[in-house]
This record gives structure tokens, sequence and C-alpha cells, in this order.
């Protein structure tokens, strides 16, 4: 029985190998779905709203589903169209008119439209040898961001791409140089312009193959950031594209429309460059994402059957990658049910500079160049790299293959969540505790310092917030902090667990008051140390969480565990005593506080700090019916928050003071 398993599965293997290699790497064409009829789309006030992914396996036209690859062709056709018509406007054809040279270095192409004529120049970077080479076009430079040598030590042309020819990065609806050979497209988004150009860089390699020895067969292209996108359109919208490298390329490029919605301060569909899409885009910002028909996950699709890798930061909030990885595995469900599963990656890795290549992810890069553009098949691209665990992805494509396009809520369960509140916390004196009884959820929080640490975290303590709390298991418990940080120049922190290094967590800017989700640890049962140290001044800091839960807290979060409960018993309300706010309110030096008792009693009345223990003792006598008031001086009590309590046989109360001296 065993034999005939391992039988089975040895045929198994065999035969999706063999349906992989019948599958195209390549095409000799822009676009094979050219002549495919597009039904008709919907305008906007007809589209239905679907809150999950949609399923890039459904007609446009409602008639059907169908995941083979024989029809996929069909398949890309209508997200062309869809992606044309609700995001970036018609990337145009190639014309008839088009005329290139080679010489000395430069590939000039000349494309004319109407008797206006553009004009493209490339600088080309070639091995030494006969060739043909494959090549790479990297936007904005011959290998984009990535480090050349990736390129350059395989015997890899390298040819730049100067999309400014086209349009420019903030372009002028209508003065750019396409709209002068398609002057009814001023509308149209720099993503359908800038594949245009090059698209029309790639005619003009075949028009030179006797004078540049480029292998048509083997052509990659790469950017990063707006580049990134600009690469990731490019290869979805040119099938004569063999790979395509999109890093860090944020919203708008990996990352699901639908997915951002639901993050933080990240780019969304309504807060991304409105030069680079249509301007009737923005219509499905906010809530009317979900009335988008398609979404990115279609647009890298779109590069199937041919190789894809893109890359993210998760150091860079804005650049939205939870949805990106979404979007990522979404992908790979795609090309997994294609059968080619080793011609889609992506690598999620933080710890460094925007568009700056890490020294892990260099292998993961040149083993998609081994493979795709060199052909060495043992090269490794099963690659998903990302420090996402947390995150249930599958609950935006579970739908697919049904008819019920229903997004299911996420599910907490039973999580364990500390919260604690920074004013509660050890606060070195460097640090100010501020009340704001609107926004702040202990009616206080902590400023940062005004001097700024940028280089490296303080070493003393009146530098630091430190949280001191326990955990119940041997798990990743996720750290989130409700912080206001009102733009980039105040919007970091050091960080650190117990006793490891601080580490710099850098673009937290948030619009008012924010939960944001910071990074993960993994922490035994017990207790734990964490601290907080100034990096730029400005910013506030109200409460913290650590939680098991993948999910970010909501509105002011849950009961903080390190501040001791103020307020008077519900039991003894209306009998006539009550213990009074002190006054002032932060104080310096000197608070005033005051109570009313009904009838002749003994009144304890005492003040503590957030741990419990006594600092104070001001009344411990009978006093007689009436209101009376004390005097506290903070003397050198060290600042912080601290609770003062009464208590009589019949009555206790308590209320929290802040020193600010």
């Amino acid at each position: 029985m065993k034999s005939k398993l391992l039988l089975l599965l040895i045929i198994t293997c065999l035969v999706t190998t063999s349906f992989a290699q019948d599958i195209p790497l390549v095409y000799s064409v822009e676009n094979t779905g050219k002549d495919i009829p597009v039904p008709a789309l919907p305008d906007f006030d007809n589209l239905p709203s679907i809150e999950p992914l949609p399923d890039p396996f459904l007609w446009a036209d409602g008639s059907g589903r169908d995941t083979t690859f024989e029809n996929w062709e069909r398949h890309r056709n209508e997200y062309k169209a869809m992606i044309e018509k609700y995001e970036i406007g018609p990337k145009p054809d190639r014309p008839d008119d088009i005329t290139a040279s080679y010489s000395d270095g430069l590939l000039t192409v000349n494309i004319t439209v109407n008797g206006n004529t553009l004009t493209l120049t490339s600088e080309v970077v070639l091995p030494s040898g006969e060739g043909p080479f494959p090549a790479v076009i990297g936007m904005t430079g011959g290998s984009g961001s990535l480090p050349s040598n990736i390129f350059s030590s395989r015997n890899i042309a390298q040819i730049s791409f100067n999309f400014g020819q086209v349009m420019a990065h903030q372009q002028v609806r209508g003065n750019e140089p396409i709209n002068k050979l398609y002057p009814e497209l001023t509308y149209m988004g720099a993503y359908s312009a800038w594949p245009w150009g090059v698209s029309r860089l790639i005619d003009g390699l075949e028009l030179v193959q006797d004078e540049l020895p480029i292998d048509l067969s083997h052509l990659a292209v790469t950017g990063c950031s707006f580049a990134g996108k600009m690469a990731l359109f490019a290869g979805a919208f040119d099938e004569r594209i063999a790979l395509t490298i999109a890093q860090e390329s944020g919203g708008g490029g990996y990352p699901a429309w639908r997915v951002s919605e639901t993050l933080g301060s990240v780019e969304k569909l309504g807060s991304t460059d409105g030069h680079w899409f249509i301007e009737d885009m923005f219509r499905f910002a906010g809530s009317n994402v979900s009335k988008l028909p398609h979404d990115h996950h279609q647009l890298m699709a779109m590069v199937a059957p041919r190789a894809l890798l893109v890359t993210g930061n998760p150091d860079f909030e804005w650049l939205a990658d939870p949805a990106g990885y979404v979007s990522s595995r979404a992908t790979q469900r795609v090309y997994e049910t294609l059968g080619i599963p080793d011609r889609f990656g992506f690598s999620i890795i933080g710890g460094h500079g925007h568009c700056a290549v890490p020294a892990s992810q260099i292998p993961e890069i040149e083993a998609f160049v081994e493979k795709f553009l060199l052909g060495n098949e043992s090269a490794n691209t099963n690659i998903t790299t990302n420090p996402y665990e947390y995150i249930n992805y599958s609950r935006w494509t579970e739908w697919w293959g049904t008819e019920d396009p229903v997004l299911p809520n996420p599910e907490v369960g039973d999580a364990e969540s500390i919260y604690l509140e920074a004013e509660c916390a050890k606060v070195g004196k460097n640090w100010s505790i501020k009340s704001n009884e609107s926004q702040a959820s202990g009616a206080s929080y902590v400023a940062s310092p005004e001097i700024e640490f940028i280089s490296a975290a303080s070493s003393s303590d009146d530098d630091h917030v430190v949280f001191n709390f326990t955990v119940k298991n041997d798990t990743t418990y996720y750290l989130y902090t409700r912080l206001n940080c009102p733009s980039a120049d105040d919007d970091s922190y050091w960080m650190k667990m117990d006793d490891g290094a601080f580490v710099m967590q850098n673009g937290l800017a948030t619009s008012g008051w924010e939960w944001k989700r910071i990074t993960n640890y993994k922490l035994s049962a017990g207790e734990h140390t964490f601290t907080l140290a100034n990096r730029e001044n400005g910013a506030g800091i109200d409460k913290i969480c650590i939680s098991d839960s993948p999910y970010i807290p909501e509105g002011m979060g849950g009961d903080a565990v390190n501040c001791l409960r103020t307020g008077i018993d519900s039991k003894d309300i209306n009998k006539g005593y009550s213990l009074n706010q002190n006054f002032p309110n932060p104080f310096d030096a000197k608070t005033n506080i005051s109570f009313v008792v009904p009838n002749e009693t003994y009144v304890s009345l005492k003040v503590f700090n957030i741990n419990g223990s006594e600092i104070a003792e001001l009344a411990g006598k009978n006093y007689f019916a009436g209101k009376h008031y004390l005097e506290f001086y903070s003397n050198n009590i060290p600042k912080g928050i601290y609770v003062y309590k009464m208590k009589t046989d019949a009555f206790t109360a308590s209320q929290k003071m802040t020193i600010n001296n």
C-alpha cells in the first residue's frame, strides 16, 4: 500500500512539473489577449459592493468561473480593462511609426503619432563579450534601486528608463510629452503613461537587435517606491517582460486597496498621489473602496504566468505592507491554481532604510534573477519571507469559489491583553505628565522631553518610561501603543523589552490619538519590563497594550492594570460624604485637598504611589461635620501619578493627582 501511495505521489509531481513546463515563461508580444473582447464594465453608480478581495477567477460579465490556464488570458485581459477604466486610464497600443538607433551606449527610440514625435533615450551598460545578453530595465536607473552587481556579476545588461521623457513625476495634465501624441488622453494617470514608455523602449530594443545584442526573451523590470509601482504596472501590462521585481512599492502597488483601508496611517486609495491615477479613481476612496470591481492582487496576477517578486519594508507604516502581505497571499493562490507557484514570491523585511536592500534579501532577489533571466532551474524561488504570522489573510479570500462575497469578522477569542497607562509607569524626570480629560484614557498622558536622542537611546533613567507587567503564557505578544505624533518630525521612540537592546521605532505619525501596532516579542510566562526612551520631541504616549491578539485595540482600550482604582464606591453615594479633586492639578510644589463629612467622624487620608506604597499621611483624627481643607507639599517626591485615599467607618474614596516637578 505504501509503495502505491509513493508511486501516486511521484506521478502527481511529474504531471505537475510537466504542466508547469508547458506554460510559457514569457511571450513575444506585448498583449496576447489584445483581440479578446471585454464585456461592458459598469459605471460607478451601478457597481456592487464587495467587501473581501474579488475572486480573480470569476468572469466580469457574471457568466461563471474558470480556473484553467487555457482561459487565463481572458481573465488577464478583463483585469487590464478594469484597471484602465477605474484607476489609470487607457494604455495606448503600439503605434505604427517607431524608429530606433543605438550608438556609443545610448539607445534612442522615436515614436510618432499624428505627426508629433516623442523621443526616448536610455543609457545601456553592456557586459563584455558578444551576447546576446539578458537585460534589466531599471526605473530611474540601470538597476533601479537594486545593487548593480546583482546584474553586472552575471553578465546582465542594464538599461535605464527615463520616465520624465514620457510624463513628469507630478504631471500637469495635458502638458506632458505623451499628451502631444494622445491629446484625447489628458486625463490619463502616470501609471498608464510610464508603462507605455517602457513598452516603447522594448519596441526599440526589437528594432536594433543587429546593433544591440539583447536577449529579448529574458528581460526584467525593477524599481522602488513610486518606481516600484511603475515597474509593477509595466510588468503587468507587457508580456514580453520575463521578470518583474517591484521593490517597496507601497499603496497603489502591491498592497490591496481594500485591506489598506482597514489599517492606520498608510497610503490608502484616498491619500495616494493624484497625479499617478485618473481623477475618477478617487470616487472609490474610504468606504467606497468595496465598489472597486478589482483589487491589486489582480494587478499582480496580470504578471502570470511570468515571474514576479515583490518586496516590502514593515519599518515604514506608510507602505501598507500588511495589506501587501494579504494581497501577496491572494496572488500566491492564483499562481498555485495555475500550477506555477515557484514563479511568484514576496519578501517583507525590516531593519533598513526605504529602498535599501538588506543583506538577507539579496539571495532571494538573486534566486529570481538566476532562474528567470539565466535559466537556472535549481534556484529556489519559493520565497514567502514576512513578519505577519498574526494576520489571518485567508478571511479575505475564503469566499472564492462560492457565490457569497462576505468578509468574516476577525475573531479575537480569549486573548490576553494587558493595558498599561504611561502616566502610571515609572516616568523619568525629563518627561512631562500632562492632563487631557477628553483624549487621554486616564485623563493624562506622558509627553516627550525637549532633548532629542536621534542616533542612540539615552542610558539615563531620567529619559526613560518603564512599564512592568506579567504575562500568563509562553507565546508571541504584540506591542500596541496609543500615541499622538503630529508630524514626521516627532514620530519616533526608542523601545526595548527586558534586557534587550533599544530599537528605533520610526514613522509613527498619527492623526490625533491613535493606536499603532509596533512590533512583536516572544515572551515567556512571568514578569517582564518594557522601556520607552525618547528619540524626537513633540510626541505624546497615553497607553500601551501587550497582547497575544493580532488585532489593534479600539477607542481608549481596556482598563489599565498599573493604576490604582480611584473614585467613590457606589454604596457610599448620597451619604453626605465627598472627597474632591485636588487643586491645582497637576501641581509643582503644593496642592489643596478638600473633603466633606456629614457628622463627626474619624478620617484617614493618605497618599500612595501607583504601586500602592504609602507616601504621606495627611489626616488621621476626628473631624466635625462640614467641609475641611488640607495642604499637601510635594517636597522631594518624584514627579508622576499619585493616589490620595480617604477612609472613614462608613465611606471610602480616592482620587488621582499629578506631580510635575
